[in-house]
């Protein structure tokens, strides 16, 4: 399918009119302004220092993602502007401070400030007050509010975000300090403790919405209403905003949000675990600290804050962007921080290896002879053990899948499903494969009308166009309900293509594993006893989506190089990043170059079995 790149009108549609706008009268401070009291300088305090565990994730990084800058000029090629809409999420500080479309001063809008052009820094600067690189820093997450100025409601998604813009703050101990507030889930009760600066304490902090902010997304909500509404598999055109991801969404459908087991005293559902009690986002992605030394900051005492500290891993799934970051910015010659790089990818990969668990069960096996072929028929059991769909997320290239090997008593592989070629970075679609993925299109209206995720044989993704859902296998969290008073079909978050069973008929409650049945035959003369092997991949990007960000950069009308696109832009020229090349052709050769691994596929769980022993 192809999309034109057409002129951006002035300002057409406003596609962030929500939450607070550029200019904020008490900027955001850097992160580099914190690191003096909330680093580590030593192995022990990088484990649970804040600026220690973060400084390798992806919230840290959100600017410096090639990933990212390659997706964002799609959209801008797709609807010019709607990089505006992506780097309020990338790069509050620059967005806040009016250095993409908004300059919240009633003046001319930067040149090619949706393409991250008018950003201040570059990718390898440390993070000063002059650089924008530094991702979701902590004054932006510290300072959000629960309501805005003039007590206006929280919102969920979008990043539609109130931030503390007051000039002083007044702590929740009558201290006055100048500049806004550092908000956070601790009360300080002049125990010595008190920081030495202006907090107070927040809820706020403490919830899975601090984290809804931005962790669903929908289609731009301008102020003329969404960019796009959703159409569903059938052609039944809603007025709903297209839902690009939806992770807040799932948790809060799930039973891990379910306020019933807050207490601890009710009976689980027969079959279902215990919950003592509900289960926010920061417990999986931001884990207490148990080192018997750990502290919030190094003016307190060691062990102050043992078991009660909230480390800043902010860890998912993704182990191949921190890997690729730390190479090409992160280390000596950069702003120096690897360790912190190799802390974020080996959370990562223990995480993921507790998001699943899988169990082999034959149900019929025939023996091979010497004179006749034998046969194996297997089922693999995919259970979800997180608090939202598996996978999550951003979905354009992500996905899971399963991936059986079989082998004989000489340890020959015999016959496998889900074939992945880490060489050419091909995986195998046999006739038995499970993907476990959501591909989301663009309707054709054409009759009998269908959503649309492929052109000409190949696979496309314009998130900012899209606006039907092809398909959604990914498995539900325990206790997923998708349905609610404001969603009654469970339209943004429902399986669509794919069949998962109630818990029990009429709950409305989904079960939260998958069950897929292969069924092999077995050679002749195969020495036994047969060996099952099931894993669970995980992976990043796929081919397919990198090549697709590559011939968007190169296909008419090419997207250009990204000094020539910013030339004039500060700082500019560059000397790191593209450089010379378009951001997806970067992208492209840091996927295609054997150091990065073309997005290795992780695995998330394995299952063992022995047939005929």
């Amino acid at each position: 399918m192809a999309v034109a790149l057409v002129a951006a009108p002035a300002q057409a549609l406003d596609l962030t009119p929500h939450g607070t706008q550029p200019l904020l009268q008490t900027p955001l401070e850097s992160t580099n302004n914190c690191v003096g009291c909330h680093r580590g300088y030593n192995a022990t305090q990088s484990q649970f220092l804040p600026h220690s565990t973060w400084g390798g994730s992806m919230m840290a990084n959100a600017t410096r993602d090639p990933l990212f800058w390659a997706a964002l000029d799609v959209a801008n090629k797709d609807y010019p502007g709607a990089g505006d809409f992506c780097l309020r999420c990338h790069t509050p500080m620059g967005w806040l401070g009016g250095r993409v479309l908004k300059k919240g001063d009633g003046t001319n809008q930067p040149a090619n400030g949706a393409s991250g052009c008018q950003l201040t820094g570059d990718y390898d600067d440390d993070d000063g007050y002059d650089n924008d690189y530094g991702g979701v820093t902590c004054h932006y997450c510290h300072r959000m509010m629960p309501s805005g100025p003039q007590n206006q409601p929280f919102a969920i998604g979008n990043a539609n975000a109130w931030i503390d813009d007051a000039a002083t703050c007044v702590t929740s101990t009558g201290y006055e300090y100048g500049g806004a507030c550092r908000r956070g889930p601790y009360h300080y009760a002049n125990d010595g403790r008190e920081p030495p600066h202006g907090w107070v304490a927040s809820p706020l902090h403490s919830s899975s919405a601090l984290c809804g902010s931005c962790h669903d997304v929908s289609t731009p909500d301008t102020d003329q209403g969404p960019l796009k509404t959703l159409v569903l598999e059938n052609g039944t055109a809603t007025t709903r905003p297209f839902p690009i991801e939806r992770t807040y969404s799932e948790w809060q459908r799930s039973l891990h949000a379910d306020l019933i087991f807050r207490d601890g005293l009710q009976a689980a559902p027969s079959g279902q675990p215990a919950l003592a009690k509900a289960q926010q986002c920061q417990n999986c992605h931001m884990p207490n600290s148990t080192d018997p030394l750990a502290q919030a900051c190094t003016l307190n005492e060691e062990g102050s804050r043992t078991g009660d500290l909230r480390t800043h891993t902010f860890v998912g799934a993704n182990t191949w962007i921190p890997a690729v970051i730390k190479t090409l910015y992160g280390s000596e010659g950069g702003f120096n921080r690897p360790a912190d790089y190799d802390r974020a990818v080996a959370w990562a990969r223990a995480m993921l290896q507790t998001s699943a668990s899988l169990s082999t069960t034959v149900t019929a096996f025939t023996a091979p002879t010497a004179g006749s072929a034998g046969n194996v028929t297997f089922r693999v059991r995919a259970t979800n053990l997180s608090g939202h769909k598996l996978p999550t997320g951003y979905g354009e290239g992500r996905r899971m899948w399963l991936n059986v090997k079989l082998f004989n008593a000489g340890n020959a592989l015999v016959a496998e499903s889900g074939a992945y070629d880490p060489a050419t970075g091909v995986l195998t679609e046999d006739g038995q494969i499970k993907i476990y993925e959501v591909l989301q299109g663009i309707w054709d209206p054409t009759p009998p009308g269908a959503c649309r995720t492929e052109s000409g044989g190949q696979k496309h993704f314009h998130f900012v166009l899209n606006n039907c859902v092809a398909k959604d296998n990914r498995i539900p969290p325990l206790g997923f309900h998708p349905r609610t008073a404001e969603d009654p079909n469970g339209d943004e978050v429902r399986p669509v293509g794919y069949a998962y069973p109630e818990t029990a008929p009429g709950s409305g409650t989904l079960v939260n594993y998958d069950d897929t049945v292969y069924s092999f035959v077995l050679p002749a003369g195969m020495p036994l006893p047969l060996r099952i092997e099931a894993n669970l991949r995980h992976q990043i990007a796929s081919k397919e989506y990198v090549e697709f960000l590559r011939d968007q950069a190169v296909g008419a009308p090419a997207i250009p190089a990204e000094n020539t696109l910013c030339a004039g832009g500060p700082g500019r020229p560059f000397t790191v990043g593209p450089q010379s090349q378009s951001r997806g052709e970067f992208l492209y050769g840091l996927w295609n170059d054997p150091a990065h691994g073309k997005s290795p596929p992780e695995t998330a769980a394995t299952s063992t079995v022995l047939a005929g022993n």
